[in-house]
């Protein structure tokens, strides 16, 4: 990395694959993306009083998600104008610690003013494929009339390449023309249900959140490493007319 820190603790680096945000460390990465749900949801609301998010699980996230149920965001966002979607979703029961929709509201949605009505988790109560068929029908009603495009999805990167529930291998990948589809990843022994490539690349902005050493890797081999979506899922997010963003910090960005 040969761009330099400016005043927030921040560097960007142009990439074919998306604008790189390298953050000085997590906490400052963590507000970054606080400040960008708050910035696209008043955007969003101004244009057409609404803003449709799609939140990611796992750990990147948490700590956003903790900032945002805080005091000052808690006053400044427009919480009631706000429809939360999910991307993925593990077929586990609601109160599992696993479960992405518990920790969204362990962390965020538990302790901000948004009506119930605006929530919107995969049912994954139901058979996994019942469960994709529930979801991509509720998806379908919700932009009847106008085009299908999430003002915001957040996503997380992992390991092995993989995004939401994008998997690797996975037949998911060649999904075409639904939105939601269940998948079968054989190394948890578990189905998931996760929104596809054609619906997250209509987005209007796309925002990956990557930190850790342990990302470092991989996150080289998915923004500057030859295409190889088939083994790294995340290479196929590529917005049709939204932005791209990298927002990553200092550890997970050295091999870049």
């Amino acid at each position: 990395m040969t761009a330099e820190w400016n005043a927030i603790g921040m560097k960007s680096i142009e990439t074919d694959r998306g604008v790189v945000r390298v953050y000085s460390g997590e906490e400052t990465l963590s507000r970054a993306a606080a400040d960008l749900f708050e910035k696209t949801a008043h955007r969003a609301v101004d244009l057409r009083d609404g803003f449709a998010v799609v939140l990611s699980g796992g750990h990147s996230p948490e700590r956003a998600y903790r900032l945002l149920a805080e005091h000052i965001y808690r006053e400044r966002v427009p919480w009631d104008k706000i429809d939360v979607f999910w991307g993925d979703e593990r077929c586990v029961a609601r109160d599992d610690p696993r479960n992405n929709a518990r920790m969204a509201f362990d962390r965020l949605l538990g302790h901000v003013p948004i009506p119930e009505i605006r929530l919107h988790p995969i049912p994954v109560e139901e058979p996994p494929e019942q469960a994709a068929d529930r979801y991509e029908e509720l998806l379908r009603n919700f932009f009847q009339g106008r085009p299908p495009s999430f003002d915001l999805v957040l996503l997380g990167l992992g390991e092995n390449g993989h995004t939401a529930s994008l998997f690797p291998g996975t037949p998911i990948l060649e999904e075409h023309s639904r939105w939601v589809k269940e998948v079968y990843v054989p190394e948890q022994h578990m189905y998931r249900v996760s929104l596809t490539v054609p619906i997250i690349n209509q987005a209007s902005t796309v925002a990956f959140l990557v930190h850790g050493p342990s990302k470092s890797r991989v996150l080289r081999e998915v923004v500057k490493g030859p295409l190889r979506p088939r083994d790294l899922p995340a290479q196929l997010i590529v917005p049709a007319d939204g932005e791209l963003l990298w927002l990553v910090d200092a550890e997970a960005a050295r091999e870049l």
